[in-house]
């Protein structure tokens, strides 16, 4: 069974950087688009940004130009680069597998996540 964890979340403040890494316990990266989601206290959790299965990416509207995503298939690790962080950003960080087949049910067990804090 893959295993996914989340790490480099963190207390930042608003405007500064932090880089999020997703590894996973098995080759899956190379054969799976993946994509990162979160979950903020009382919303649904969201996708964040995502490559698709034609290695393009797509981000969502509130991240566009501040956030990255980044894949080492070798390392079986995806990133998640963010930038000019806002406090509208914290949340709980996860990846799993891109939004589509995730809809679809083919999604993978969630990690426990890891917490973004932005103050103010």
């Amino acid at each position: 069974q893959v295993q996914l964890v989340e790490s480099g979340g963190g207390l930042v403040q608003a405007g500064g950087s932090l880089r999020l890494s997703c590894a996973a316990s098995g080759s899956i990266f190379s054969n799976n688009a993946m994509g990162w989601y979160r979950q903020a206290p009382g919303k649904q959790r969201e996708m964040v940004a995502t490559f698709t299965s034609g290695s393009s990416t797509n981000y969502a509207d509130s991240v566009k130009g501040r956030f990255f995503i980044s894949r080492d298939n070798p390392k079986n690790t995806v990133y998640l680069q963010m930038s000019s962080l806002k406090p509208e950003d914290t949340a709980v960080y996860y990846c799993n597998i891109d939004p589509l087949r995730l809809k679809l049910g083919l999604g993978y067990t969630w990690g426990q996540g890891t917490q973004v804090t932005v103050s103010s």
